[in-house]
């Protein structure tokens, strides 16, 4: 495939490529169909390679020429030296993982900066629906119904910051981004990122 140019429903890549320095070894766990991987390679020169569960994703990125290989965040991190990457990524999979704590401290060990985003379920339409439908919400970047959906562990921007200070993890850059992919105030409290903030992008070190 040739376009490059990342999901424009995945205005996460953008905000993520932007946080990596050119040249970088980067590994992105949970790299789906690569679209990042090649935004890297392409954008940043970097020496990017991924980690994908689904086998239909590693076929595809393997036939855009990208070094993929098949396999579990929640299982196959362990094996990874400490400090092997420059960045190991986690975009869009945090809530799909069955250990988000265990993962997220594999990430800070396996790379010297960890980028982690993931949907806000603090959004204000989430707790909308959640009030007045009672039901679970489904958004367009959360668009499963409930008992489809592979995510198992929904967080809110304050649970994920909550995370990273039991982690003891440093937080170099928070990015909160509203529904068309822009960034959010930068000086905004965080309850207001909370409340508006459909995405969140992170830059972590240990």
């Amino acid at each position: 495939m040739s376009d490059i140019s990342p999901n424009r429903s995945r205005f996460d890549l953008d905000v993520v490529a932007s946080l990596v320095e050119p040249g970088s070894r980067v590994l992105d766990v949970g790299c789906g169909d690569g679209a990042l991987l090649e935004l890297l390679a392409s954008r940043k020169s970097a020496d990017a390679r991924g980690i994908e569960l689904s086998q239909a994703g590693v076929n595809e990125c393997v036939a855009r020429g990208l070094s993929v290989i098949q396999g579990d965040a929640d299982a196959d991190l362990s094996g990874y030296l400490d400090d092997s990457f420059d960045y190991v990524i986690l975009s869009q999979t945090l809530q799909a993982t069955r250990d988000p704590k265990t993962v997220l401290q594999n990430l800070l060990r396996i790379g010297r900066y960890a980028i982690v985003s993931f949907p806000n379920f603090g959004h204000w339409r989430m707790r909308l629906q959640l009030l007045f439908q009672g039901r679970m919400p489904v958004t367009p970047h959360l668009p499963e119904p409930w008992y489809a959906t592979a995510n198992i562990h929904f967080c809110t921007i304050r649970d994920f910051m909550l995370l990273c200070a039991e982690l003891d993890a440093t937080v170099m850059e928070a990015i909160a981004l509203n529904a068309t992919g822009g960034r959010m105030p930068i000086n905004a409290p965080w309850w207001f990122w909370n409340l508006f903030g459909e995405q969140a992008v992170f830059l972590l070190r240990r």
